[in-house]
């Protein structure tokens, strides 16, 4: 599997918007100075993540983005395919297709391995990540980084 930064902002992102949507939509202003995401950075991956029906965006005063489907049944690995294309340990050949083409010796231990991240992936849900201790702590610290820019 391939865990690149769009992934890791992406599932971070949902984090902080599940954690933050109790008052309604969540901007991705605060998301962005929350987390320490660029806000063009945020709304490419929003724009993703809504086209696969994972957000839904609400327009106007008070808008932002809210949870398309309850947190107990958005899985970790729906964030990282709706933002990557695969989910895969190594990259193949992208001239698979061509008769020059030979799998590498290793291939079948990193399409297992792949199989296997995945499969742990789907099984830990945003509500998982959220009832976690040490993403509580974490997310509270990032409040105060945006108290602290709210009062600049």
């Amino acid at each position: 599997m391939r865990l690149t930064t769009k992934s890791r902002y992406a599932v971070t992102s949902l984090l902080d918007l599940v954690m933050h949507s109790e008052k309604g939509p969540v901007s991705l202003a605060g998301i962005s100075v929350r987390q320490g995401i660029s806000l063009s950075y945020l709304e490419q991956l929003f724009a993703k993540m809504r086209r696969n029906k994972l957000v839904v965006s609400t327009r106007g005063p008070g808008g932002g983005y809210s949870l398309g489907a309850s947190p107990d049944q958005v899985c970790i690995a729906d964030v990282i395919n709706a933002v990557d294309e695969e989910m895969q340990v190594a990259d193949k050949d992208l001239n698979n297709a061509s008769s020059a083409y030979e799998p590498c010796l290793t291939e079948q231990l990193w399409e297992e391995l792949s199989a296997e991240i995945e499969n742990f992936l789907t099984t830990i849900s945003l509500t998982d990540m959220i009832n976690s201790d040490e993403v509580r702590e974490l997310s509270r610290a990032h409040d105060l980084r945006q108290d602290q820019a709210d009062l600049r």
